[in-house]
C-alpha cells in the first residue's frame, strides 16, 4: 500500500490568502512474494567452502591477493619437478626421496602457507563483524564451520598433494617399478591427507581468535614452524646425551613431529628423528590418537567460538 498526497497546503505569500484543500489518493500496488527456488542450507554451505577454497589461492580476488599462495604452491612443486628431471636424465632405479618424507621437508612453506591462509579465512569476517549476517540466513554454526574447515584442508591438500602426483608421474616416465610407486603415492597422501586436517584445524583457530590478522600470521608460524625447530634441537641434544629413548616422547610437542610420528609407526616412512629414533608401534597408537584428538578438539573449539560470536 502506498499513500499519495496532493494540494497539501502551500506556504502563503505575502498579500495572498493560503490555499487549502489537501486531497489523499490510495494506490494498492501490492508486494510481489518470491517464487523461486529456495535452495536451503546445503547450497549456502557449498558456496561458502567454494569460494573459501577459492580465496585461499586468491582466485576472484585482487592480483596482489594471489601472489603469496601461488608462489607458495610453486615453491611445492618446483623441487618435485626438479627430483623428477634428474631422475629421469641419470635412468635412476629410485626416487631421491620416499613420499612420505616430502611434506616433512617442505614443511616450512606449509606452515607459512597456512600462517598467510587461515587468518584471510575467517579474520575478516570477525573484523568486519560479518559472522551474524552469515547466521540470519538459513545456514548455521555447524554449517560455517564445516565449510571453513573444508576448505582450509582441501586447499592445503591440494599444496601438498600435486608436488606428490609430480613426483609419482616423473616415477612413471622414468619406468620405475609401478607397483612400488603407486604404494609410496598412496602412502604419502594418506599422510598429507591427516596433515592437511590438523595444520587447517590449529591455523583456525589460532585465527579465530583475533580479528588482527597479523597478530593471527604471527601466532600460527610460532605454532606450526617454531615450535618444530625447538623440538628438533631438543631431540637432538638429547640423543647426543644418550637418551635416545626421550625422543619419540619430545615428538608429541609439535604438529609436524606427531604427523611423522604416525607416518612412521603406521605407514613405512623413515623417521626424520634425530637418530631414527621413531615412534614404536605402542607409542604410534598414541601419535595417531594425539592428532585425532586435535583434530576434533579443534572443530570442538571453533563451534564454540562461532556460537559466541553468531549471538
Amino acid at each position: 500500500m502506498a499513500v499519495e498526497q496532493h494540494g497539501a497546503q502551500a506556504p502563503a505569500l505575502a498579500g495572498q490568502p493560503a490555499r487549502t484543500g489537501e486531497q489523499s489518493r490510495i494506490h494498492n500496488i501490492g508486494y510481489r512474494s518470491y517464487d523461486g527456488p529456495r535452495l536451503g542450507r546445503a547450497y549456502a554451505r557449498r558456496s561458502l567452502y567454494s569460494q573459501s577454497l577459492r580465496g585461499a589461492y586468491g582466485l576472484g580476488r585482487s592480483a596482489k591477493s594471489k601472489v603469496l599462495p601461488m608462489l607458495l604452491f610453486a615453491v611445492m612443486c618446483v623441487p618435485a619437478a626438479i627430483m623428477v628431471a634428474v631422475a629421469v636424465a641419470t635412468q635412476a632405479n629410485d626416487l631421491p626421496i620416499k613420499y612420505t618424507d616430502y611434506a616433512v621437508i617442505m614443511q616450512a612453506v606449509i606452515g607459512l602457507y597456512v600462517a598467510s591462509q587461515a587468518p584471510q579465512s575467517v579474520s575478516r569476517d570477525l573484523r568486519f563483524k560479518t559472522v551474524p549476517l552469515y547466521f540470519s540466513r538459513p545456514i548455521e554454526t555447524a554449517d560455517y564451520v564445516r565449510a571453513k574447515f573444508a576448505a582450509l584442508t582441501s586447499a592445503l591438500f591440494i599444496l601438498t598433494a600435486v608436488p606428490l602426483l609430480v613426483l609419482y608421474v616423473g616415477a612413471l616416465l622414468a619406468k620405475l617399478d609401478f607397483t612400488d610407486q603407486t604404494k609410496g603415492l598412496a602412502q604419502g597422501l594418506v599422510s598429507v591427507a591427516l596433515l592437511s586436517l590438523l595444520f587447517a584445524g590449529i591455523g583456525l583457530v589460532i585465527s579465530a581468535v583475533t580479528p588482527r590478522r597479523g597478530f593471527g600470521i604471527a601466532a600460527v608460524i610460532a605454532v606450526l614452524t617454531i615450535s618444530y625447530g625447538a623440538v628438533s634441537v631438543v631431540q637432538a641434544i638429547a640423543n647426543e646425551q644418550s637418551s635416545s629413548d626421550a625422543v619419540p616422547w619430545l615428538g608429541f610437542f609439535s604438529p609436524i613431529t606427531l604427523i611423522d610420528g604416525v607416518q612412521t609407526a603406521f605407514l613405512g616412512a623413515a623417521s626424520a628423528f634425530p637418530g631414527g629414533h621413531g615412534p614404536s608401534s605402542g607409542q604410534g597408537v598414541l601419535y595417531l590418537l594425539v592428532v585425532l584428538g586435535l583434530i576434533a578438539g579443534c572443530y570442538g573449539l571453533l563451534m564454540r567460538r562461532y556460537r559466541k560470536v553468531g549471538l
